[in-house]
């Protein structure tokens, strides 16, 4: 196989990955058979095809895309801890503020709306002015709003002049920023994997709850809790500062120029060519690497082909696209009916009779979340392996469903889990029920996290950023939605009524659309990309 290698300073030598593989005229669809010369995975021609350009962040080193998606991962994982782990407190925080539980609970339910609607403003952002600058500045947002949080005094200072709406708008960021640098960073058969890293990330927060309610009897009591994030939150930022490059690239741009500079190759090939068939080419014909300090520039690429204004009914269109709906009731109803209930429901119950537990305890339910996302993580690649495999066995033709296999059993163990919840609920059963019904929840809610938006991704990469911004300010209108009158509902109709009977059938009814999508998925792909190109959206 010939090799194009560049050379580089101090006369070192580095493969550059070459691709053929394309796009078919469905979007989802992917042509990924190797010609001679290309760089592969499995028998499998390597997309996104890569610029000859050691700038593009697809030929960085694995080193480098494993720091970002580390930090990444991390933003994650505190930005949902600081939303959810909160739970806890509710009780406390309506006593103190002299609030219903339902108001105290707003505490949690609105910034949560915050948390999604932050996309609409700052993915446009970030793909105008760059990833980098956007992350940073919204990472000081962040923890200018748990600096508030900590120092305040009264229901109003908490949730808005100080602090709740203003992490989680800054923190909102992470729910597209992670998807959008895997889309920049990493291949297609890597994307199922990396983005499923992520997501154990976002479910990994739930635990945020057990350290929270053990702080509730130190000397800072709630305080403290926002101390410790704000700790992390301001390392974190000097991470991103030295790591995190920016990965928006003009791939195009360059990719014409490459074009050019190998057909100037084939007309003089002699003059290049060695006895081992490599092809070397002279370093004034390639982009210089960047130096490390020049990546630490706070500033992005700016893009002058993004149109701000677009933005603003562009990404809307993306709710008639059933895959990006698929994806927005999933995290919704998820986030919504589990996560937000959980929270809700296990302070409550567990420190009233017949458990009688301590407030300090009362946070411990996330340990069944936990148990959940963590037996479910080896199984994080297992929709690129299938996917894989199913690509090989046809004729290295990719489709988007090809990944969607693998979540057939968790199509019935979340929902399950909601049913044994809501039942130990009603009949104050042994406490165990909580753990098992949550984890059960988890394990199957990670499949759904996971794959379905991988899936949605895969289908319309060309548009992720768009996307994102629709399944976020989606999601979390869904979650809030479902979330909003919890502790009112399960007072007039019971535990068993609203959670394992209208939260678990809303939840089944869901999952069973990846049947559709497995026989399906195709023929709807098709339709839609000719509704798109006949309207132009």
């Amino acid at each position: 196989m010939a090799r194009r290698l560049v050379v580089g300073p101090q006369n070192r030598t580095t493969h550059l990955v070459r691709s053929h593989a394309h796009e078919e005229d469905i979007p989802g669809t992917v042509n990924v058979q190797t010609v001679e010369g290309d760089d592969s995975y499995n028998g499998q021609a390597l997309f996104p095809v890569p610029a000859e350009d050691p700038n593009d962040p697809l030929q960085w080193s694995k080193s480098k895309k494993i720091m970002i998606l580390v930090v990444i991962c991390t933003y994650s994982f505190l930005g949902n801890a600081a939303l959810l782990g909160p739970g806890p407190y509710l009780t406390l925080w309506s006593e103190l503020f002299d609030i219903t539980p339902a108001e105290a609970s707003t505490l949690i339910s609105y910034p949560n709306l915050a948390y999604g609607f932050s996309s609409f403003i700052l993915v446009p952002l970030y793909l105008k002015f760059g990833r980098r600058p956007v992350m940073l500045g919204s990472l000081l947002a962040f923890i200018a709003g748990l600096a508030g949080c900590s120092q305040a005094n009264d229901f109003g200072g908490l949730m808005i002049s100080a602090g709740r709406i203003i992490h989680c708008f800054g923190a909102g960021i992470c729910e597209a920023l992670p998807v959008q640098l895997v889309s920049d960073i990493f291949f297609l058969h890597e994307r199922g994997k990396h983005i499923g890293y992520y997501t154990f990330g976002m479910c990994f927060a739930s635990m945020s709850t057990i350290p929270a309610a053990y702080m509730l009897p130190t000397k800072y009591s709630w305080r403290l809790f926002f101390y410790v994030i704000l700790a992390f939150a301001s390392a974190l930022f000097i991470l991103a500062f030295f790591f995190v490059e920016e990965t928006s690239y003009d791939r195009e741009a360059h990719v014409v120029h490459d074009t050019s500079t190998e057909r100037s190759n084939d007309i003089a090939p002699n003059a290049f060519e060695k006895p081992n068939d490599s092809v070397v080419e002279r370093a004034a014909s390639m982009p210089k690497r960047k130096t490390f300090l020049s990546t630490l520039s706070p500033w992005g690429r700016v893009d002058p082909d993004v149109r701000l204004h677009t933005f603003l009914w562009r990404p809307f269109t993306y709710f008639l696209v059933p895959q990006v709906l698929w994806v927005i009731t999933s995290f919704g109803t998820i986030i919504g009916l589990g996560a937000l209930a959980f929270n809700y429901v296990f302070p409550i119950k567990i420190t009233a009779p017949p458990y009688n537990w301590s407030e300090a305890s009362s946070g411990v339910q996330s340990l069944g979340s936990l148990i959940g996302f963590l037996l479910a993580l080896p199984f994080t690649s297992s929709s690129d392996r299938l996917a894989g495999y199913l690509t090989r066995r046809n004729n290295g033709i990719r489709e988007a469903e090809m990944r969607l296999g693998v979540m057939l059993p968790a199509m019935i163990i979340g929902p399950a889990g909601l049913v044994v919840y809501g039942l130990t609920a009603e009949l104050n059963l042994h406490w165990i029920g909580y753990f098992i019904g949550s984890g059960l929840a988890s394990f199957g809610g990670y499949f759904y996290y996971c794959f379905t938006l991988a899936y949605a991704v895969d289908s319309y990469n060309s548009d992720t950023s768009e996307m994102l911004v629709a399944i976020n300010v989606g999601k979390q209108a869904v979650s809030f939605g479902l979330g909003y009158g919890v502790l009112d509902w399960v007072t007039e109709s019971g535990y068993a009524a609203i959670i394992a009977g209208a939260f678990g059938g809303v939840f089944l009814a869901n999952n069973l659309m990846l049947i559709v999508f497995l026989l399906r998925g195709k023929q709807i792909r098709r339709f839609m990309s000719k509704i798109r190109t006949k309207h132009s959206f």
